[in-house]
């Protein structure tokens, strides 16, 4: 059974290339193949408790570029490479990728 869903990678800014969005932990202007999001600070609870919110930035990050390459607004591109600078900001696309709906259906951690 062939995976369908889109590679997502840990790496810098310079790993990406032309086919390659970026989703980069801080704060700047998106565009269609670069999002960036910030990293909740830890609350102790568990994921996507009735207090938080059901989805964290990186998931919401992840799907902006997806509804961007979708309406083929700039480049299309093929895999996503996650700059993250913090482990809080590493787990945040993890948890995005693994527990998101939208985002485990549509990426892959690779």
């Amino acid at each position: 059974m062939i995976d369908a869903r889109l590679p997502l990678a840990f790496g810098r800014e310079d790993d990406a290339g032309p086919a390659d969005a970026l989703l980069i932990e801080g704060e700047g202007a998106a565009a269609a193949t670069r999002d960036y999001f910030t990293a909740a600070p830890e609350t102790g609870h568990p994921a996507n408790c009735a207090c938080c919110l059901p989805r964290n930035a990186a998931g919401m990050a992840l799907s902006r570029l997806l509804l961007a390459r979708a309406r083929a607004h700039g480049a299309r591109f093929n895999r996503v490479i996650a700059v993250t600078h913090t482990e809080g900001g590493r787990a945040a696309v993890i948890q995005a990728v693994e527990q998101d709906p939208l985002a485990s259906a549509c990426f892959r951690l690779r």
